[in-house]
């Protein structure tokens, strides 16, 4: 895909920082480094301190403010969970991350209702023909996702 690679959290982190001073979004991280921080250890033996290139495993969490509401939670897997205005998107890979913020705050993300099946998803392009979407619970849509409804 045509996403820079971001070989670790700390590269996901800095990129995200760029985002947001170029969207003039104030941004919180939360650093959690080392096994006993980080909130999911799937690949790794109980007692494990270092991942397997010997490094610390890394977690970041990130809040993006403005509108819509933006966190981001960076996994030391090489994946990430964001979510905009109360809606999940799981396993989106690090890479992705910051043209995935970009879409959200360049204008590109946007609702669309359908009648069959019915509801309305957050639907988020990417440069390459990439696309996220997901399911907005009954009735959850914010003001920010009213004013993107297509």
């Amino acid at each position: 895909m045509g996403h820079p690679h971001l070989p670790t959290t700390e590269a996901a982190v800095t990129a995200i920082r760029e985002i947001a001073d170029a969207y003039r979004l104030e941004m919180t991280v939360t650093d959690d480094i080392g096994a006993d921080r980080t909130s999911r250890r799937t690949a790794s033996r109980v007692f494990t301190v270092l991942d397997a290139d010997g490094s610390l495993p890394h977690e970041a969490y990130l809040e993006l403010g403005g509108s819509p509401a933006v966190s981001v939670q960076l996994f030391p897997e090489d994946d990430a969970k964001i979510t905009v205005d109360g809606v999940e998107f799981a396993d989106v890979p690090r890479d992705a991350v910051p043209a995935f913020l970009r879409s959200v705050h360049g204008g590109l993300a946007h609702v669309k209702g359908r009648l069959f099946p019915p509801g309305q998803w957050l639907i988020v392009p990417l440069p390459g023909d990439e696309t996220y979407k997901e399911l907005i619970s009954h009735g959850a849509l914010s003001p920010w996702m009213a004013r993107t409804l297509r």
